[in-house]
């Protein structure tokens, strides 16, 4: 992947700032660092104020596996959109998913509830996925067999992904990260939009052929990403912020 603290990085990023795009942005990984409980995640402060100044400028979007309202409070400022789980959530939009189609699944995972603990599994019930967290095993290769064999046979209307130590579950017409951008895009009326993530749920938007769409992977942890561009990890995300920023002619320090 190229970096995007290249000169055809930087020429890419000035060309769609110009444009007026929408920003959207991945949490887990890409604004807030990786931790091992979840719970603990934030954005930084100082990534949180350029977020802020950039969303008094141009439509800017959270795009999370999250829950809407469990990655709001974790923010520190007020994007104009949140989606929530992987794209299924849209707090602005009619939502004709039906949260049923986990029960099956739901069912499973209550009736194995002491083996998943005894294994460091941790559920997240989502209500429009479910994630399914192995970061706190002590073997992960046999967390990640259990999850495994749950997973493996899922009812047809569900879909199953990996992560970065989760297993996600959606229902399978749900909207992923692609089609929820695409739908902003249009939504905000704009043409262009700049796409931020780091993890396999953000691939299909990495994958989506839109030419006016700039994408950059947080990370090179995935070297067959279809992202444009790259950085290196989350400490490069305020100076990318402050590219943005300086792009639009706001050059405060």
């Amino acid at each position: 992947m190229r970096h995007l603290f290249s000169p055809e990085g930087d020429a890419a990023l000035a060309a769609t700032m110009a444009d007026g795009p929408l920003l959207a942005f991945d949490f887990d990984g890409t604004l807030a660092p990786i931790v091992a409980r979840p719970d603990d995640a934030r954005v930084p402060l100082a990534v949180a104020r350029r977020l802020d100044r950039l969303a008094a400028l141009l439509p800017l979007a959270i795009i999370t596996g999250r829950r809407v309202e469990d990655v709001r409070a974790r923010l520190a400022f007020e994007p104009r959109y949140i989606i929530g789980s992987h794209g299924a959530e849209d707090p602005s939009a009619a939502c004709d998913l039906e949260s049923s189609v986990f029960d099956p699944l739901r069912e499973r995972l209550a009736a194995r509830a002491a083996e998943l603990g005894a294994c460091g599994v941790t559920v997240e019930d989502k209500q429009h996925s479910i994630a399914l967290h192995y970061r706190l095993a002590r073997d992960r290769e046999r967390a990640h067999g259990l999850i495994s064999a749950l997973v493996e046979k899922l009812e047809p209307g569900l879909s199953a992904f990996g992560g970065k130590l989760v297993v996600n579950v959606v229902a399978a017409n749900a909207p992923d990260k692609a089609r929820a951008v695409a739908a902003l895009v249009e939504r905000c009326e704009v043409r262009s939009a700049v796409f931020v993530g780091d993890d396999l749920n953000d691939e299909p938007v990495f994958a989506r052929p839109e030419p006016t769409w700039l994408t950059v992977k947080v990370g090179r942890d995935y070297p067959a990403s279809a992202a444009k561009f790259c950085i290196e990890g989350p400490g490069e995300v305020a100076a990318m912020l402050d590219r943005m920023l300086v792009l639009l002619g706001d050059t405060r320090s």
